[in-house]
């Protein structure tokens, strides 16, 4: 037998090496949509950076739920939730890392903590199909009128983290007013219809005429891609809901999760938002809708009052709406 050259040896440890090393670095993202979004973000970031990404896309409520299952042995390095108020109770129970950004400089004080900042923002509104037959609605009390009877839908607060923002928001700020018109609504016919989509797609399709606090970028898309329907912004004031970004403190890839928070957050990163039709957390991006400044906001809620109210907010709902 012939002795093998070192050349070869060298060569074929090279490679045991190789194929007994980790795989390439990889981060694990839970994003409450849009989909197409984080998908986009991910490929973008794994080109700039070499990092991998998994994604686990889904509703804010399944995104909660899926961590709090694993408390035990966290998997999640970054979180994006469409809940302002899901991060501020993460961050309340101590899972988040501290991280400012250096490219979170242009993202305004309202719209970042010391252990979260916004990926973008979207602001509730009435979304209606123009071919519906029903008139053109201009505020939330429009759609008590029998005109839209059995007619209209709302996302679940249970289950999207936008609607759950509207709902405390409106009662925070207007009491029992609220409940009085949730009441009418009821009374009218307004269906829950589980997460954003299944409130959305009914309207789409003409079987109902309206949705009550749907999410507006959502909306704008299909608006964009030619469907028949109408985002309008509350003439009495609505609700914007920053969608927070986070890093768990159990990260073990905090590096990696703090790069890719800068990557979103850069004017790459904030451009990709803004295609998403969201409003980019950075002031100094363009947006690709109507700017925050443009809408009509109800008065903001300080974090304290806006947590407490949230639970109460949304057991009430479930109660009045049978959600139980």
């Amino acid at each position: 037998m012939k002795p093998v050259p070192p050349s070869r040896l060298a060569l074929a440890a090279a490679l045991a090496l190789a194929l007994a090393a980790p795989a390439a670095s990889a981060l694990t993202i839970y994003s409450a949509g849009p989909g197409k979004l984080i998908d986009t973000l991910a490929a973008e970031f794994k080109r700039a950076s070499g990092v991998g990404v998994d994604v686990f896309q889904a509703d804010t409520g399944k995104v909660m739920a899926r961590l709090q299952a694993e408390a035990g042995n966290p998997r999640a390095d970054v979180v994006i939730s469409a809940s302002w108020d899901s991060a501020a109770d993460l961050d309340r129970r101590g899972w988040l890392l501290a991280y400012s950004s250096p490219n979170a400089a242009q993202v305004p004080a309202r719209f970042k903590q010391p252990a979260y900042v916004a990926q973008g923002l979207s602001v509730l509104s009435i979304v209606w199909n123009s071919k519906s037959g029903t008139p053109r609605p201009r505020d939330w009390s429009d759609l008590t009128q029998p005109a839209y009877k059995d007619k209209i839908t709302m996302p679940d607060p249970a289950q999207s983290g936008a609607s759950l923002d509207l709902l405390s928001g409106l009662q925070g700020r207007q009491s029992e007013q609220t409940w009085q018109l949730f009441g009418a609504l009821k009374a009218n016919g307004m269906v829950i219809a589980g997460p954003n989509a299944q409130a959305m797609n009914p309207v789409l399709q003409g079987a109902k005429a309206v949705v009550f606090g749907a999410v507006d970028y959502v909306a704008l898309g299909n608006q964009a891609a030619g469907e028949s329907i109408e985002v309008i912004f509350p003439k009495s004031g609505t609700v914007v809901a920053p969608r927070p970004m986070m890093i768990l403190k159990s990260s073990k890839a905090a590096d990696d999760a703090r790069k890719f928070v800068d990557f979103v957050l850069s004017p790459r990163g904030q451009a990709l938002v803004a295609e998403a039709y969201l409003i980019p957390a950075r002031q100094d991006v363009a947006a690709k809708r109507q700017a925050l400044k443009d809408i009509k906001l109800l008065p903001e809620l300080d974090a304290g009052q806006s947590l407490a109210a949230r639970a109460t907010a949304l057991h009430r709902f479930a109660t009045l709406f049978g959600r139980k």
